[in-house]
């Protein structure tokens, strides 16, 4: 070494020759192309000439550097430009180089052409581990055009590989799904049913308890699939007293609340335990929701529907083991009594109707019950009308009686017709409730819709908003109207 650092020209020398550390690698799947061999120019296209090819040279040497020594030439397909036009002596030009620059470069004539437009896709020759590495990236159709050549060549002879490739292409097509994640609503019937067509329930639900259990199945499914804080979510509870609308608000957990109380009067009848607490509570339907808010030291939360679910399914399975003369057990409501099978399709109506109301108030989609489960929820309120339309005449608040007529005789009677989703056709009584309604005695017709008919049940419609059709006797029309909002409540 000298004395200014620098190593003298011998050490110079050994520097130079020794051999360079390789940079960092470009490729993440371990694949050197510049290792690979690029594939042979392709040959002239039919219309060009040989003579078309223009002349490759080697890139000329730096400015200030020696001259490098001349290379061999290399046999070519033809002459090189300048001998086709004739400017060039014949045995003096070097055949071009494949994959050199041109003589021209640079000088921007359209004879300066880049090597990167004569690459060719034929398949490469690729590592079977680098062509396997390459199957997700293929899958994914990121490949370049020479790679996936490369890789569909592999294919057809390398069967593991085949098999890999078809899984991962199946693969991606679950990725790019244009399905709709939503569950289908019928698939807990469609699973159900399936299971038990294979091994029927050995102690069934009775017909009757069946649109009970389906529409707490229903309720639950929204309440599990709510957050925490929607369960504070304000919810108003609506239904007439006389003839005005009047309303409560509440929360989604109070709605639940009132519905496990008054559900406790189909417990108490069957001997289970009452939620108030059973002797000392109250039989009205507000009385004892009142008493249960009441008795809650604390807001409501989420932690009241586990006991209201275990209380319905406790209410099915003591119904489906009771047998069949539980149906005409009888549930007091204070006011009126309900035998069991039609206390438990009441208590199915109310469910939807809350149910709807907790929708509403969280913006959640929920459908009207099933058509078969409507019907008698219909055929239930159409069979309280008399009582109710009597009530109400014994209140003031109805017409009185025009043609009163022995107990089971067909009377004076209004045709209640109910179109679309559970309809049918019944006849109400109109002067006394022990009287048969009858086709060949009706004064009146209302039309209605299904679901229509059952928001002004609930009292959810004002009676002047609720009819579609109207034919006859205006004040059997309007009398039978306005007790069907009558039977509404808390």
């Amino acid at each position: 070494m000298s004395g200014d650092g620098r190593e003298s020209e011998g050490g110079e020398e050994e520097v130079r020759g020794a051999r360079r550390i390789p940079g960092p690698r470009g490729a993440a799947d371990d694949l050197d192309l510049a290792s690979v061999p690029l594939p042979p120019l392709p040959p002239p296209g039919g219309n060009a000439p040989d003579e078309a090819v223009p002349e490759q040279a080697a890139p000329k040497p730096e400015r200030d550097g020696p001259e490098p020594p001349a290379a061999e030439a290399v046999p070519g397909p033809g002459p090189g430009p300048e001998a086709a036009d004739g400017g060039a002596e014949a045995g003096s030009g070097a055949e071009p180089v494949p994959g050199g620059p041109g003589p021209e470069e640079g000088d921007g004539s359209p004879e300066a052409r880049s090597p990167e437009l004569f690459v060719s896709s034929a398949p490469v020759d690729l590592p079977h581990q680098v062509l396997k590495a390459l199957l997700g990236a293929w899958a994914l159709s990121a490949c370049s055009a020479e790679e996936t050549a490369a890789v569909e060549d592999h294919l057809t002879g390398c069967a593991p590989c085949a098999d890999e490739a078809l899984r991962l292409r199946d693969a991606v097509g679950l990725l790019h799904t244009d399905g709709s994640l939503d569950l289908d609503p019928t698939l807990r019937t469609r699973v159900l049913d399936g299971c038990f067509g294979r091994r029927p329930a050995r102690i069934p639900v009775p017909e009757w308890a069946a649109p009970y259990d389906a529409e707490t199945a229903r309720l639950d499914a929204l309440l599990r699939d709510i957050g925490d804080s929607e369960w504070h979510a304000p919810v108003r509870l609506q239904w007439f007293e006389e003839e005005r609308q009047v309303s409560r608000r509440t929360t989604v957990a109070g709605v639940i609340g009132h519905l496990t109380a008054v559900d406790g009067l189909l417990s108490a009848a069957l001997g289970l335990d009452d939620p108030l607490d059973g002797g000392e509570a109250p039989l009205d339907p507000t009385e004892r929701t009142e008493t249960y808010w009441s008795a809650t030291r604390r807001p409501p939360t989420r932690a009241v529907r586990e006991p209201w679910r275990a209380q319905s399914h406790e209410l099915i399975r003591t119904a489906s083991f009771a047998g069949r003369n539980v149906a005409e057990t009888s549930v007091s409501y204070g006011a009126f009594a309900l035998p069991l099978q039609d206390a438990a399709l009441d208590r199915a109506f109310e469910c939807w109707v809350h149910g709807g109301d907790i929708a509403d108030a969280v913006d959640y989609p929920y459908p009207a019950p099933s058509a078969a489960h409507l019907h008698r929820m219909i055929d239930l309120a159409a069979r309280m009308l008399p009582g109710a339309l009597a009530g109400r005449r014994g209140a003031g608040l109805a017409g009185p009686a025009k043609d009163l007529v022995p107990a089971g005789a067909p009377g004076r009677s209004l045709h209640l017709e109910i179109e679309g989703h559970g309809g049918g056709d019944w006849y109400i009584a109109l002067d006394s409730p022990a009287a048969v309604g009858a086709p060949e005695r009706a004064v009146a017709q209302v039309s209605l819709d299904g679901v229509e008919f059952c928001r002004l049940v609930a009292g959810h419609i004002s009676p002047v908003e609720a009819a579609a059709g109207q034919e006859g006797d205006r004040e059997a029309i309007r009398d039978v109207l306005f007790a069907a909002a009558s039977l509404s409540r808390l």
